[in-house]
């Protein structure tokens, strides 16, 4: 009976060790037999008609944070350590957040008013650039099972030898499914609020 027990003990040990080993590379590495999902912003939102601008603008790419410089799609278990961003293992972004985010606020920018959008490898001048920081860009998890999209940015408005405006903006959307699906659509609808408001502030805060 001894040694019967003896035989059994190690691959009881091996298969629990295996488990462990499979749960922890689900959420932070990428496994070679598993695909990876990649998602984009999608298209742009309908959006009431608001005031244009009226001259061309210079915008920079956005940005980011050496960890968020990546295609990563992270987030943070805030009840058990919200200062450690972990990363889905399965899911990405087609690239950075910082340039998917540029591209929203060029293409959103381009839409409104006659002004024109100047990108600083064309060499145009314009009297008025707009530089965007991307400080926070995750799924939080207050509890296991429920989610949120936090995103923050901060603007500056330039101006041809001097700051003519500068403003934080953050916006929080609840994920409707606590996986990588539902923290993308959340990040993409907070980050369409926020650019909505980042737009209309610089519009306003360009002197005609």
């Amino acid at each position: 009976m001894e040694g019967a027990r003896a035989v059994r003990h190690p691959s009881v040990y091996i298969a629990f060790i295996a488990l462990g080993l499979a749960g922890c590379g689900g959420l932070s590495s990428i496994s070679s037999s598993s695909e990876v999902i990649q998602y984009d912003f999608g298209p742009l939102p309908p959006r009431k008609p608001a005031p244009g601008l009226q001259q061309p603008l210079v915008v920079y790419e956005v940005n980011a944070p050496a960890w968020l410089d990546s295609p990563f799609i992270y987030y943070r278990l805030a009840y058990q350590d919200a200062a450690r961003p972990q990363a889905y293992a399965d899911s990405r972004w087609v690239g950075p957040p910082a340039e998917l985010i540029a591209a929203r606020v060029r293409a959103q920018l381009a839409e409104s008013g006659k002004g024109g959008i100047v990108h600083p490898a064309d060499g145009t001048r314009a009297s008025y650039a707009l530089r965007v920081e991307l400080d926070e860009f995750t799924q939080t998890f207050d509890a296991p099972g429920r989610s949120r999209a936090v995103v923050r940015l901060r603007a500056s408005l330039l101006g041809r030898n001097a700051l003519v405006a500068q403003k934080s903006f953050s916006a929080e959307r609840p994920a409707a499914t606590p996986d990588a699906e539902g923290g993308v659509r959340a990040l993409v609808a907070a980050s369409d609020e926020i650019l909505e408001q980042l737009v209309r502030w610089t519009v306003a805060s360009i002197k005609e």
